[in-house]
């Protein structure tokens, strides 16, 4: 009869041990299915921008930017303004709402460890109209040299100046008319001085930026 009697407690100890686990299993299975996927920045990369922008910032599409090579905190600035509505884009905004900032950070970090693919310009290269302003700026209109802040050889300055060098002209150009016109308001300097530009002075500038390197 002892025997059975500690056969029996030592089962009913065991089923209770059991009820006791379950539940503590049941929530660390719960809290590993809850566990949101974290998008590697590649993959965001794939999924959102190389449509536009070409999987490694290299845009094929002229009035789309090159992304590649450009600086980090440029890029995650131009998205965060997207987001935030500081800077009109349709297309761009409702792409930039769908990110976290862990998004946008691992994009703008993926896209300037990329090479940019360099071109050429059409008409503006040595002692060009594009050359004189990139230099040298335009006098009579108080216009500064784009060299003053984006560098001779347009490799920007990282924090506070994008990379120009390579960029094609169409989306250069496109830029400097929503700046003039106030579209695009999230540089109040560069606003100002393309207030002062004209459509040729706009377009020579933009060819000189292409075949820069």
């Amino acid at each position: 009869m002892l025997k059975s009697f500690k056969a029996g407690l030592c089962a009913l100890l065991a089923i209770g041990l059991t009820i006791a686990i379950q539940p503590a299993f049941a929530e660390e299975a719960a809290t590993t299915e809850a566990a949101p996927e974290v998008n590697s920045p590649d993959k965001v990369v794939q999924n959102v921008c190389a449509a536009c922008h070409g999987a490694d910032g290299n845009s094929v599409i002229t009035t789309n930017p090159k992304l590649a090579g450009q600086h980090p905190e440029y890029l995650l600035k131009q998205l965060s303004n997207f987001k935030d509505g500081s800077r009109a884009n349709a297309v761009m905004s409702g792409m930039a709402s769908a990110l976290s900032q862990e998004d946008m950070e691992g994009i703008a970090k993926y896209f300037s460890n990329q090479s940019i693919k360099l071109a050429k310009a059409k008409e503006n290269g040595k002692g060009s109209l594009g050359e004189k302003i990139y230099r040298g700026g335009i006098a009579a209109n108080k216009v500064p040299a784009c060299a003053a802040c984006h560098g001779v050889t347009g490799a920007g300055l990282p924090k506070q100046f994008p990379r120009l060098a390579g960029q094609h002209t169409d989306y250069t150009v496109q830029q400097l008319r929503t700046f003039r016109t106030g579209e695009r308001a999230n540089a109040p300097m560069m606003m100002a001085i393309a207030a002062k530009m004209s459509d040729a002075e706009m377009q020579a500038v933009a060819d000189y930026i292409q075949g820069l390197r």
